[in-house]
C-alpha cells in the first residue's frame, strides 16, 4: 500500500512538471502558482511637493568686493580685443562694478567677475516652459513622460530638499536605502499637467436633451414612475408592473425608461446651479457601477452637515482629471473659496494630484486623506466619522442601483444618477436633519404627495432653463 502512494506522488509531481511545460508552448510564458501567504510589499507613498520656482531667481550677494579687492590686491581688468563690458554690469555676487569684469563668450552676453571668480549673465530671457526647484533653485530636468503630465526632478545632489529628506532617516531606512533606492523619495518632484480645463467654469456633463414623451393617461402617471423607480429604486420592469397591477396604467419598461431619459436632462441644470446653504465640512470618494459590462465611477461630493450632494460625475477612469472635475463641483458652488478648506477623502493620490493641478491655477485647500479601515493614527481617529458619512451615501446609491444589474448606455447611467440626487437633496427626509429634506424648498414642501413633487420639481427647473435663455 506504501508503494501505491509513494508511486502515485510521483505521478503527480510528473504531471504538475507536464502542465507547466504545456503552459509555456500555449502561453509563452512560465506557470507560476499563487503564494501560500500574502506578501507585505513596501510603496513609496505619493507624496505632493510645493509649486517650482517659474523665473530663474536672480544671484544672492555673497561676497564683498570691496574686502576682496583689498586683501588680494586686485587690480581692474584691461580691456582686449575692443571688447568693453557696458557700464551699468555689476557682479550679483559681489557687486564688483565692470571695470573687474570680463566679457566671457565673445559679446554673447556672459560675463567673468575677476574679484570672486563667479560667471553670469545680467540679462537672462525668462522661458515660460522652464522650472526651477524652489529649495536650490536647480533647472528642474524632465525625467518622466506620462499620458497626461510630465515628471520633473531636481537632480542637484546638494539640494537643500534631498539633505533634509536623508537627515530624517533611520539607520534601518539608510540601510535598505543602499540596497533599494527606488523605495524611497529624496528629490524634489514637480508634475506638469496636460489638463487643458478652466478651474470654476462650472463646465458639467453635457449629455442631449430628449423630448418628454406625450403621456396617454396624466402627468400623475410620470410623477408615479419616477417615484416608484427612483424613491424607491425599483427596476424598470418592475415599475412597469408596478404601473399596471396596481394603476391599471399599462407601459412597458422601455417608455419608464424614455420618461426617465427626457426628465434627467431638464433637472439636471436646476441640480447644478441651485444657490445652496453650505456648511465648511465637505467629503468626497469615489463608487463604481457597470454600463455595458465595464466598470465605471461616480465621484461623489457632499456636504456632510447639510447631507447635500454637490458632485456626482459619471466617468469612464478613476484618475486625476475626474478628481479635478468632481472638485471643481464644490468650489463653483462655493460663495467664496475659505482660506482654510479641507476636503476629506480616502487615501487615492488622485486627490493629491488634483490638489496640486489647482494650487497651479492659484486654488489653494488641503486634503485630508482617512487611510484604512482602523483609527491607527491622530487624522483616522478626527476624520473618520466624515469619511463613514460618504460611505453611506455610497450604500444608499448602491441600494437604488443594485436592482438594475447594470446600465445599457452611459446615457442612461447619467439620468439615473441626476435623478437620484435630485431626490435625495430636494425630496428624501432625513433622519439627521429631523426628518427634513436637506434643502426645503417651499413649492414642494406644501404638495401632499410625492408625484405631485416630481411634477412640481420638473416645473421648477423647466421654469429655470427659460429664465436663462
Amino acid at each position: 500500500m506504501q508503494n501505491i502512494i509513494t508511486w502515485l506522488l510521483v505521478l503527480i509531481q510528473y504531471q504538475n512538471e507536464v502542465i507547466k511545460y504545456l503552459s509555456i508552448l500555449l502561453f509563452g510564458k512560465n506557470y507560476h502558482p499563487k503564494p501560500e501567504k500574502c506578501t507585505d510589499k513596501k510603496y513609496t507613498k505619493l507624496s505632493v511637493d510645493p509649486l517650482p520656482l517659474f523665473e530663474k531667481p536672480a544671484p544672492t550677494k555673497i561676497y564683498d568686493c570691496n574686502s576682496l579687492i583689498a586683501e588680494r590686491n586686485i587690480k581692474p581688468v584691461k580691456s582686449r580685443g575692443g571688447k568693453i563690458v557696458p557700464v551699468d554690469t555689476v557682479c550679483p555676487y559681489c557687486g564688483a562694478a565692470h571695470e573687474y569684469l570680463y566679457d566671457n563668450n565673445g559679446g554673447k552676453g556672459q560675463f567673468l567677475c575677476k574679484v570672486c571668480g563667479s560667471t553670469f549673465f545680467p540679462h537672462i530671457p525668462t522661458k515660460t516652459d522652464d522650472s526651477y526647484c524652489p529649495f536650490c533653485s536647480q533647472k528642474l530636468s524632465l525625467i518622466k513622460k506620462r499620458k497626461s503630465f510630465d515628471v520633473y526632478r531636481c537632480n542637484n545632489v546638494h539640494c537643500t530638499y534631498r539633505k533634509r529628506k536623508l537627515s530624517s532617516m533611520s539607520a534601518e531606512q539608510k540601510a535598505l536605502y543602499k540596497q533599494h533606492p527606488h523605495l524611497f523619495k529624496l528629490r524634489y518632484i514637480y508634475r506638469k499637467f496636460h489638463f487643458d480645463f478652466t478651474p470654476l467654469s462650472n463646465a458639467n456633463e453635457r449629455f442631449p436633451v430628449v423630448d418628454l414623451p406625450n403621456i396617454t393617461a396624466s402627468d400623475h402617471v410620470l410623477g408615479l414612475i419616477l417615484t416608484y423607480h427612483i424613491n424607491y429604486g425599483l427596476p424598470l420592469r418592475k415599475t412597469a408592473a408596478l404601473m399596471f397591477d396596481v394603476h391599471g396604467v399599462k407601459i412597458s419598461h422601455q417608455t419608464v425608461s424614455n420618461y426617465c431619459n427626457a426628465v434627467a436632462p431638464r433637472i439636471k441644470p436646476f441640480i447644478d446651479n441651485f444657490k445652496y446653504e453650505l456648511s465648511d465640512s465637505f467629503c468626497g470618494d469615489e463608487t463604481y457601477i457597470k454600463v455595458k459590462g465595464k466598470w465605471h465611477y461616480i465621484f461623489f461630493f457632499f456636504d456632510s452637515v447639510k447631507k447635500i450632494i454637490l458632485s456626482y460625475r459619471v466617468r469612464k477612469h478613476r484618475d486625476y482629471q475626474s478628481a479635478i472635475l468632481a472638485i471643481n463641483d464644490v468650489l463653483v458652488k462655493l460663495k467664496e473659496i475659505p482660506e482654510k478648506l479641507n476636503l476629506i477623502t480616502d487615501g487615492n493620490p488622485i486627490y493629491l494630484l488634483a490638489q496640486q493641478w489647482f494650487a497651479q491655477h492659484g486654488i489653494h485647500f488641503d486634503i485630508t486623506q482617512v487611510i484604512g479601515l482602523t483609527n491607527d493614527d491622530e487624522v483616522s481617529k478626527e476624520f473618520r466619522p466624515l469619511k463613514q458619512i460618504i460611505e453611506r451615501l455610497n450604500r444608499t446609491f448602491k441600494g437604488n442601483y443594485k436592482p438594475t444589474g447594470g446600465f445599457g448606455a452611459e446615457f442612461g447611467a447619467i439620468s439615473s444618477v441626476v435623478l437620484f440626487v435630485a431626490y435625495f437633496n430636494f425630496l428624501r427626509p432625513h433622519a439627521k436633519l429631523d426628518n427634513n429634506v436637506p434643502v426645503l424648498i417651499p413649492e414642494l414642501n406644501e404638495l401632499p404627495n410625492m408625484p405631485a413633487k416630481w411634477l412640481m420639481l420638473i416645473k421648477l427647473s423647466e421654469d429655470y432653463i427659460k429664465s436663462q435663455t
